[in-house]
């Protein structure tokens, strides 16, 4: 009998780590290995989907501005320079807190990007997966809105496509009427979705004379929500001096109530009586702001007071992310 010819395999392609597409976690790898994805390159990526980063925003211009409008401020928009000059056909990107049916980014008929900053993330990197919208984005036909998905390991983050030297200025709204430039010819279902948001939105302004600093008002009274760029401990330290020496309000009425922790930094809560407007807050918050750098410049162990008062500061604080 004639010889069996010995069968041989072709091979497939190499790939490189950029190049492996995503697949099924029990699916072949399509790197050509042998095993299921999620024993090889699916394993990188697992990680990266998990690993939480506790400061998705620094680096940015504005990093507290950031976290105030994904996480506090109802309706906002801040146009973005990137790094690169824009593609052709696409005159502006703005980022909003929100955008229409919770689309992660549209692109306009006039080939404009909006990018909704406070959509939910598949990953731990937040802006990695902004990064990633955003360059789907600018890619996506005019008219059409930009689904989300799981950003790939390796992407970029908005810290490689941002201009670093470009300012970050928040433009808050009273309403969402900025999702749509001509409200009368919007689809029922964007109409809908504008005035479900509208009516959960809660007044808000950003104070002119301190940064990240938002007022807003709310049925039983109203409040201030800083967010602060300083170390937390040092923070909480520095609070807790001048509320021990009753000097941490923003004048008559006002106290200092807690404060959040959000994206790797500390929010401050003043609550305000319901007649306390946000022009009535800019001259305390701006002397607030005076005490809180001395407070922040001493070095000296706290008192048994101090110590009792951030205890109650720490009690009170509440993680958003």
């Amino acid at each position: 009998m004639a010889k069996k010819r010995p069968q041989t395999k072709a091979k497939r392609p190499q790939l490189t780590d950029g190049e492996i597409p995503v697949v099924g976690a029990r699916e072949p790898c399509p790197c050509g290995s042998g095993r299921r994805y999620k024993a090889c390159h699916g394993r990188a990526a697992a990680h990266a989907v998990t690993e939480l980063v506790q400061r998705p925003f620094e680096g940015l211009p504005g990093e507290c501005d950031w976290v105030a409008l994904r996480e506090l401020v109802p309706a906002a928009t801040v146009e973005l320079t990137l790094r690169e000059a824009l593609p052709e056909g696409v005159p502006s990107v703005t980022l909003a807190t929100v955008l229409p049916m919770a689309w992660p980014a549209l692109r306009r008929d006039d080939g404009s990007v909006l990018i909704g900053l406070q959509n939910d993330t598949p990953s731990g990197d937040i802006s990695r997966d902004l990064a990633d919208t955003l360059q789907r984005a600018l890619e996506a036909e005019p008219g059409t809105p930009v689904q989300g998905r799981r950003a790939p390991a390796e992407g970029p983050r908005l810290q490689d496509l941002l201009d670093p030297e470009s300012s970050f200025e928040p433009v808050v709204h009273e309403g969402f009427e900025f999702w749509v430039p001509d409200a009368e010819h919007a689809t029922p279902e964007v109409t809908a979705s504008l005035e479900r948001a509208n009516a959960a939105a809660i007044p808000t302004v950003r104070l002119e004379g301190v940064d990240a600093a938002y007022w807003c008002r709310t049925p039983e009274k109203n409040h201030l929500r800083w967010v602060m760029p300083h170390p937390e401990e040092d923070l909480l330290d520095a609070l807790a001096r001048l509320h021990a020496a009753g000097r941490s309000g923003l004048g008559e009425g006002t106290r200092l109530v807690g404060s959040f922790r959000a994206h790797g930094l500390t929010v401050p809560v003043w609550d305000l009586p319901s007649e306390v407007g946000a022009q009535d807050v800019e001259k305390p918050a701006a002397e607030f702001a005076e005490r809180l750098a001395a407070a922040l410049a001493a070095d000296a162990p706290l008192t048994p007071d101090e110590r009792r008062a951030r205890g109650g500061l720490t009690n009170r604080q509440v993680t958003l992310s």
